[in-house]
């Protein structure tokens, strides 16, 4: 049984670190080195007795520092090589269980068409081939001995492996050159944020724990609806209580739903784009990148950032205390760039809306400061937490323009982006299709992400290939001609479900033999 979708909240459920997979509170940035297993399951019982002895990282810190991290999550194709029974996993999210491939309207509203289209991915193209992904962090030099360890002669009985995708964490840079990272979300882990809408219209880089995690309040106040069973089940005894439903367990509670895709990035091509765009002006090359990326390569914002101090941050993190309230026109910082579609750092209102009498004034259609500045949805309700790392060896912007090319540069290098969220279609699908392929974001038109932007005409007909720099007093400078800069090598969806919850599905397919 499942519960009634965005259940109202009675209590809020205690945090139970130990139930949590490490990977949604740690960023395992310590154990640089990592490998990403995607497995099919060849022998059910065999798989299942691998999993429930395998080391799962929790979320609860440990004292000495762990020197290695294991995390298991399921495409919907693996509860179901698990034999977790059809009525159950039928309660599971739509977008978890149809896949990121599963059909053409969802790859057409997340970009992957043309040389992004399924059909020409490298792994995740059918959406049933891969069961579950086993993502292992390791201190350097210490992967390859771990791997070892882990696929054992019982690991090799119980899976296939369909592909070992390398990756690391070698500082902040993602392959273009620029510090990533910084608009991390903190989420809310003691449970105090006002459950009164008033209280929290405007922005904030704080996101409720239900955001991250089912089974616990999100930013509406209420229970995304997950797979909830009866007590009666085999072995639900063993899960939480749903704290909205009591007379049901709640197997959604503690996971989170993980995104994987894999973008190779070009990085030659988009300074040697920007390069000659700039006319090889130094000074010119630099801002074009910055304009499209929406940071300075070393992270500085392009708008202004609040002076106050924030109490419990570095000089790193006080980089992110800012909004573009102040930039409607987006002339510091234009507003089809990367990080402004990413998070447009918008609040349930427009700016200006404090009070109740001009929350009124707003909702009438009063007081716009400019005609775009209410066309973008509120941030706080499409928030993700990124666990993505990168893949291959580094090319700097400089080796990238050296003539004549370094070998390296010929090197297929990217991004294993990882997301985690409790909504599929209002988290990741949103910001992906309403936000960075969208052509039409803030009102622009024939232009989508910069970075990410598969380049491909809408069904009008319609291009996306430009890039506008608003000039103040002056028509917009309109770039033509963008190249693709990333390509979709593989994607799924999965779930990461808690520890009682993983318990739960790996002894499922035993009550479905009664000689068992």
């Amino acid at each position: 049984m499942a519960g009634t979708v965005m259940s109202q909240i009675n209590d809020k459920p205690p945090l139970e670190l130990e139930d949590i997979q490490g990977l949604v509170r740690f960023a395992h940035g310590r154990l640089s080195e990592s490998a990403f297993l995607l497995l099919s399951i060849k022998n059910t019982e065999a798989a299942a007795s691998w999993l429930a002895s395998a080391p799962v990282t929790t979320a609860r810190p440990s004292s000495p520092l762990p020197t290695s991290a294991l995390q298991v999550a399921f495409t919907a194709q693996g509860l179901a090589a698990l034999q977790v029974p059809e009525n159950i996993r039928q309660h599971f999210s739509e977008e978890f269980t149809a896949g990121m491939s599963g059909d053409e309207n969802r790859s057409r509203r997340l970009g992957d068409t043309g040389t992004n289209h399924p059909g020409n991915w490298h792994w995740g193209e059918d959406g049933n081939s891969i069961h579950l992904l086993l993502m292992a962090y390791t201190l350097p030099g210490e992967l390859t001995g771990y791997l070892r360890q882990l696929c054992n002669h019982s690991f090799a009985q119980a899976f296939v492996v369909h592909h070992n995708l390398r990756a690391k964490f070698t500082g902040p840079q993602e392959p273009f050159g620029f510090v990533d990272g910084i608009s991390q979300p903190t989420v809310d882990w003691q449970q105090t944020l006002s459950s009164d809408r008033h209280e929290r219209d405007s922005y904030s880089n704080r996101l409720a724990l239900g955001e991250v995690l089912l089974g616990y309040p999100n930013e509406y106040g209420l229970y995304t609806d997950r797979p909830l069973v009866a007590d009666t089940v085999p072995g639900a005894h063993a899960l939480p209580v749903a704290t909205d439903q009591p007379a049901l367990r709640d197997l959604g509670r503690n996971g989170s739903y993980l995104v994987l895709r894999q973008l190779a990035q070009d990085v030659t091509g988009f300074w040697q784009f920007v390069e000659r765009e700039a006319g090889s002006d130094t000074a010119a090359k630099e801002q074009l990148a910055a304009h499209m990326v929406g940071r300075q390569r070393d992270g500085k914002a392009l708008v202004n950032v609040s002076s106050r101090p924030i109490a419990g941050i570095d000089a790193w993190q006080q980089n992110n205390h800012f909004t573009f309230d102040d930039d409607p026109q987006g002339l510091q910082c234009p507003v089809g760039a990367h990080i402004r579609r990413a998070n447009p750092r918008t609040g349930d209102y427009p700016p200006g809306s404090s009070g109740p009498l001009k929350r009124l004034q707003r909702t009438l259609g009063f007081g716009r400061r400019h005609p775009n500045d209410d066309v973008i949805a509120s941030a706080r309700f499409h928030r993700i937490v990124r666990r993505g790392r990168v893949y291959g060896s580094t090319l700097t912007p400089e080796q990238a323009l050296r003539h004549p090319p370094l070998k390296k540069a010929r090197e297929e290098r990217g991004l294993h982006f990882v997301c985690l969220g409790a909504n599929i279609s209002r988290q990741f699908e949103f910001i992906q299709s309403a936000w960075m392929m969208s052509a039409r974001f803030a009102a622009l038109s024939k232009e989508s992400d910069p970075l990410l932007g598969n380049r491909e005409p809408l069904t009008s007909g319609q291009i996306t290939d430009q890039f506008s720099e608003p000039q103040d007093g002056r028509p917009a400078r309109r770039i033509q001609g963008l190249p693709q800069f990333v390509s979709v090598r593989g994607g799924a969806y999965f779930f990461l479900p808690g520890l009682r919850a993983l318990a739960f599905i790996l002894q499922a397919h035993r009550h479905l033999d009664p000689d068992r």
